[in-house]
């Protein structure tokens, strides 16, 4: 339902995370009982929560213990990792900056070249431990990084942007071929980002085998406030959803949704998907891992942008291990740590016994089921009042 907001001008209302909430079932089942695992690209992850291809939640050595628990880490093929042969050293660097220098350094940092015999070397050090490799990097880059990909053995290819459209012009450069990508390279190719039902069901008509839902709602994105486009990602997940639902009915393939970024707790990741998600993507709470190489730092992919930055190197902490931040036991009250053990609790309460049964739960307007009742905790700054 639209709205005017002024002379001839509607607006479409859209919801997020916070001002909606999931309804308890008729039937309730025991969490040991659910099923989380999920299909996507022909493989079959165990934990359906994958990490952003963002230089402080993902090296090489994060994605492999990432595979290792059964989830999945996606690599920056455009980042650090690809540039230097010691890209350690620049973390220091970023770690150490100022908050008033920290653009700066960073766009410093990334105007090194990418060099290829670092992406194959990347790869190869993620597939000698037996795991599943996925890389990712902007729509210009791809056509000549799949090549390399491929060779050196990677599972999965993403081609993100932060907003990818079939069709795009441009008077100074030829565009890529989403669909010749699709069905030349060989490898299962992941699409994004996306917040609309049309542009959802396009990049599944070229031949995308999973879509990316998110404009501008991670933790360390600017694009909201410097670009002011974006749609919350609740609504932005249940339009793409319909999209496959749709795009399923007519051809008979099923091509997994995956939200990416906003998602701050456990509660947000159940959210996501009773609003139709497959798989959640996310960086922040990932980078709060041990094993993360940002050192409890985490920065926006489009941070380093030379002309136009839109994102911020935010602080997110060291509050625990890989393990316990996917498993538990949790050492926090707040939501994010023990992810898959909410997962379940949640798919519990509404009678699911896996993730498509819980993508049928339903979801009810409620913008103050954060704060009501939750005077204490606010005023004493504890659980979810923090």
């Amino acid at each position: 339902m639209a709205f005017f907001i002024g002379r001839d001008k509607e607006a479409r209302r859209a919801y997020g995370f916070d001002e909606v909430a999931i309804v308890p079932g008729n039937v309730t089942i025991d969490p040991d009982d659910t099923d989380i695992s999920v299909d996507l690209c022909g493989f079959k992850l165990q934990v359906p929560m994958i990490a952003s291809a963002m230089d402080g939640v993902v090296d090489p050595k994060m994605a492999v213990e990432l595979g290792k628990l059964g989830a999945l880490g996606v690599l920056n093929l455009d980042g650090i990792y690809t540039r230097y042969e010691n890209p350690y050293e620049q973390i220091e660097k970023i770690v150490a900056a100022p908050d008033e220098k920290a653009t700066e350094v960073i766009q410093q940092i990334y105007r090194e070249p990418v060099k290829e015999e670092l992406i194959y070397k990347r790869i190869k050090e993620i597939k000698k431990e037996n795991v599943l490799c996925a890389v990712s990097t902007v729509p210009q880059n791809a056509p000549r990084y799949i090549k390399i990909a491929k060779e050196a053995g990677a599972d999965i290819f993403v081609i993100q942007a932060t907003v990818v459209t079939v069709k795009h012009y441009s008077s100074k450069y030829g565009c890529v071929d989403l669909e010749k990508i699709c069905k030349e390279s060989g490898l299962p190719i992941i699409i994004g980002n996306c917040v609309t039902y049309k542009v959802a069901l396009e990049l599944m008509e070229v031949g995308a085998s999973a879509i990316l839902v998110g404009v501008g709602p991670g933790a360390a994105c600017t694009t909201r406030q410097v670009v002011g486009i974006g749609v919350p990602q609740i609504t932005a997940t249940v339009d793409c959803a319909k999209a496959r639902d749709f795009y399923f009915k007519k051809t008979g393939k099923y091509i997994p949704v995956i939200t990416d970024g906003g998602m701050i707790t456990s509660g947000d990741i159940c959210k996501s998907f009773v609003a139709g998600a497959d798989l959640v993507m996310f960086g922040s709470g990932f980078a709060k891992a041990k094993e993360a190489p940002g050192k409890g730092y985490h920065w926006g992919m489009a941070m380093p942008h030379f002309y136009l930055p839109r994102g911020a190197r935010i602080y997110v902490g060291t509050t625990g291990t890989l393990k316990e931040i996917l498993f538990g036991p949790s050492r926090t009250d707040d939501g994010t740590q023990n992810l898959v053990g909410a997962l379940r609790t949640c798919m519990g309460n509404v009678g699911a016994r896996n993730i498509k049964e819980l993508q049928l739960a339903q979801l009810i307007i409620a913008p103050e089921i954060k704060t009501e009742g939750k005077r204490y905790q606010k005023e004493q700054k504890v659980g979810m009042g923090k």
